[in-house]
């Protein structure tokens, strides 16, 4: 891996929010690498391996305009969590580790007509009534079995075929970033290994940072888009956050090592083994966009069955009520859409690693560290015309998971939200632990961030009152 020394003299500041780090910085950088953060969140940044590997990012073959990252930034494989990249579809590269091992993993926002001060003392029971009905944690598989024929039924359609087997309506398809499906999906370019792991994983949360949240809308700062959405202060909305589990961490890893070993045919040469890559269109990249596409909607059709599956908790306990989908977004994918470039509209193959679509007036569901409280956003024309259509996807983590677990008890964190009024449901001690919020930043600052950016605007502030966890 090629080392990186870099020093905030390094830094660019192009405006109070956004840094850049000229193309010449380092040898080997094709285009500046550009990040969204408060000078404030420098030293956080700087503690990290995070905007080493964004400069690596900015050396890939085809790529167009500049390397990005949002404010909840920080380190992962290949690109920095919070990356975003976009490269020539006939001269540029795909990516695995631009897109991540949890392919799709989302957000998905469900509201409800319900005040939460006229059922605070039924949300523990509610808490504990999802926990029983949507299986979480890991080797936790689901109680509804699918064939191998209605699995590439799922690979090919996501959330639609879903609903085609019963599990939700059309107007849940409407509320879904790209309808809940992607059209590029092969389910015959996914192994055999990744559709034996998936295949009792449909409608399971996982486990790490998935999650499923009851909140209160406790702040609207856009009445007429909150209106729009069908949000309102005092109402109750919850959120569910997984992706692919075990079939997209698979296909993850079949393609990276299809591409180490391609690689060198195509002559191509990255900063860093986890960048590797293959150009876009060749057998290998196609094969693997198509399955990441698969993959992709894999998650789509998870996080819809889960849908269901909280609909039939919420119906036992609210028996007049329902819930709807406000939208659905994903964070870690890739897709072919069109930019402006050197003047002219192109299409792009964008890489999102831990970043969320914020195109004009699309909601952005941006969660908060577990206990501090999620923000519902829009896109903007700005994001369009200078973040590639992104924003952040979260608060962004700023301790590893091992730090955490030493510095957290899970119970005394349990015992802790309980006593700010949020029931916690957990199958591990250790794994809310890892969770603890200490261990990421706070969520206030980098929304702010993208919004005094102008990149997306404040629509509503939602308040935890209840989390499930694997």
């Amino acid at each position: 891996m090629a080392v990186v020394s870099l020093t905030k003299g390094d830094l660019f500041q192009i405006n109070p929010w956004l840094w850049e780090i000229p193309a010449d910085t380092v040898k080997g950088m094709l285009v500046p690498a550009r990040f969204y953060a408060s000078e404030a969140m420098l030293d956080q940044i700087f503690a990290d391996r995070s905007l080493q590997q964004l400069v690596h990012v900015a050396m890939l073959p085809g790529i167009r305009k500049y390397a990005l990252a949002m404010p909840d930034i920080h380190e992962g494989y290949g690109f920095p969590i919070g990356g975003v990249a976009a490269f020539e579809p006939e001269k540029g590269v795909i990516s695995p580790g631009g897109i991540g091992y949890d392919i799709n993993c989302g957000v998905r926002l469900l509201k409800s007509d319900i005040l939460y001060d006229d059922i605070r003392e039924k949300i523990s029971i509610l808490a504990n009534e999802i926990y029983r009905e949507v299986p979480s944690g890991v080797g936790h598989g689901n109680r509804i079995a699918f064939s191998e024929k209605e699995l590439d039924i799922l690979l090919k359609n996501g959330a639609a075929g879903m609903v085609g087997f019963g599990y939700g309506d059309e107007d849940d398809l409407r509320t879904q970033e790209s309808g809940g499906m992607s059209p590029y999906a092969d389910p015959e370019a996914v192994s055999r290994k990744a559709k034996a792991r998936g295949m009792d994983q449909l409608g399971t949360l996982g486990a790490g940072n998935h999650f499923i949240e009851i909140d209160c809308v406790e702040t609207v700062y856009d009445h007429d888009a909150a209106e729009s959405l069908g949000l309102a202060e005092g109402k109750v909305v919850l959120q569910i956050h997984t992706g692919s589990r075990g079939l997209g961490h698979q296909t993850a890893s079949d393609y990276l090592k299809v591409m180490e070993t391609a690689m060198p045919r195509y002559g191509i040469k990255v900063p860093d083994r986890e960048l590797a890559c293959v150009p876009f269109r060749s057998t290998e990249g196609q094969n693997y966009f198509h399955a990441m596409s698969a993959a992709a909607n894999f998650a789509w059709a998870n996080r819809q069955l889960i849908t269901w599956e909280i609909r039939r908790s919420w119906e036992k306990i609210f028996a007049s009520s329902s819930l709807r989908i406000v939208y659905d977004v994903c964070h870690n994918v890739a897709g072919l859409e069109k930019h402006r470039d050197a003047g002219k509209e192109k299409m792009m193959l964008v890489h999102r690693k831990g970043a969320t679509r914020a195109f004009p007036h699309q909601p952005v569901i941006i969660p908060g560290s577990m206990g501090t409280g999620s923000f519902v956003l829009l896109g903007s024309e700005r994001a369009l015309v200078e973040s590639l259509g992104s924003c952040c996807h979260g608060a962004g983590r700023r301790m590893s998971r091992t730090r955490t677990k030493k510095m957290v008890q899970g119970e005394q964190l349990k015992k802790k939200l309980a006593s700010e009024g949020i029931a916690v449901q957990a199958g591990s001690m250790k794994g809310l632990a890892e969770e603890a919020p200490q261990a990421y930043k706070d969520v206030h600052d980098v929304v702010d961030t993208v919004v005094n950016a102008g990149i997306s605007t404040k629509v509503a502030f939602l308040k935890p009152v209840g989390v499930i966890k694997g």
